[in-house]
């Protein structure tokens, strides 16, 4: 299976690395290495999180406040979002 991110994904995945960087040199790293992390888990058990929000299933990860909005195809899994806990909930995918 292999992973496809939409374009406000991207988007997500570029302002939290650039954030995170200016935080502290290595933190966007971290953030990279935490996420990867956390993508491997939804490609080895995609159906192990729960659908949460319409048709999306959703992954916390761990260190950092984000969670991964996902759904899944026969093929492939579609990443939605890189979503900042934080964030008014209304923003949401």
């Amino acid at each position: 299976m292999k992973l496809r991110y939409t374009d406000r994904a991207k988007d997500d995945l570029e302002q939290s690395l650039e954030w995170y960087e200016l935080k502290r040199k290595g933190l966007g790293l971290e953030f990279l290495d935490t996420l990867q992390f956390t993508l491997m888990n939804i490609l080895e058990h995609p159906d192990m999180y729960a659908v949460r929000y319409a048709d999306y299933r959703v992954c916390a990860m761990k260190k950092f406040p984000f969670s991964i909005f996902y759904t899944t195809m026969p093929e492939e899994i579609i990443i939605h979002a890189i979503f900042h806990n934080r964030q008014n909930p209304d923003k949401r995918p």
